[in-house]
């Protein structure tokens, strides 16, 4: 029970990393408010206790604050928000990408943690300290593992927690990021089906020394340690769960036992 009765809001959790999140702190006691844009919010917190489902766009800033204040009306503060939300923007290469693809995709994956920070942060203060956690991406450490627009998005969610720890200085609120490598979740749905359908789910993953894809679970446990005292002196760093797919620059396939070239 290490968020008994903390509050908690988790953006993004209609499904995959958001969701699974939302869960594990609400079975570690916390109180959840659990926000996204698609309606499937509501069967996250089924079964939660004293949570709360709120539809909203993590982009937009009224949204936002409204948020925040929902969460501290209900339950008298914030301790933890947890800035999941986030789109893909499809696979356009920089040639082929419209201003308005760019627009959407930073307004969600960028502005929309920062929006998150700005607003949490000084409610957090006020109850002595917490942590903010925002999901990047192994696509923000460097190229191949998204689209131009999605990978910028999450290399300045990486340089936004930096800032935020900074500009958080002696507040106790730590600021964090989170860069899952291969997840299955809505927004990788597509890629796991067309896998499964063709007989080929095994090869998903297979450029990582761990040879496969993660759980959304598997970024939810990152994400309660980080958001827990355990974690008091992480601030400002970005956490790589990837299965060790960005240890290594491209090279010769490896297999264990064998020599590379």
């Amino acid at each position: 029970m290490r968020f008994k009765d903390k509050v908690v809001i988790v953006t993004g959790a209609g499904s995959g990393i958001g969701s699974a999140t939302a869960r594990l702190f609400a079975a570690e006691g916390a109180h959840v408010v659990a926000a996204d844009m698609a309606g499937t919010v509501y069967a996250t917190v089924e079964g939660l206790g004293d949570a709360l489902a709120v539809q909203m766009d993590a982009g937009d800033e009224g949204d936002v604050e409204r948020l925040v204040a929902t969460a501290c009306e209900r339950f008298g503060g914030l301790d933890i928000f947890f800035a999941n939300a986030g789109i893909s923007g499809g696979a356009s290469g920089i040639f082929d990408s419209s201003v308005e693809l760019w627009t959407e995709v930073l307004r969600v994956n960028l502005i929309g943690p920062a929006l998150a920070i700005k607003h949490a942060g000084p409610k957090i203060v006020e109850r002595g300290g917490g942590a903010i956690l925002c999901t990047a991406s192994v696509a923000g450490l460097r190229s191949g593992a998204g689209g131009p627009a999605y990978s910028a998005s999450k290399a300045g969610v990486i340089n936004l927690v930096q800032s935020a720890a900074q500009q958080l200085a002696t507040s106790n609120v730590r600021v964090n990021a989170i860069c899952p490598g291969l997840i299955e979740t809505g927004m990788t749905a597509r890629a796991f089906e067309y896998a499964r359908e063709m007989g080929k789910e095994d090869k998903l993953g297979r450029l990582n020394p761990l040879r496969r894809a993660g759980a959304p679970e598997e970024i939810a446990r990152v994400a309660l340690f980080l958001a827990s005292d355990e974690a008091s002196y992480v601030n400002g760093q970005a956490w790589v769960v990837d299965g060790g797919l960005s240890s290594s620059h491209p090279v010769t396939r490896q297999e264990f036992g064998k020599p590379a070239f």
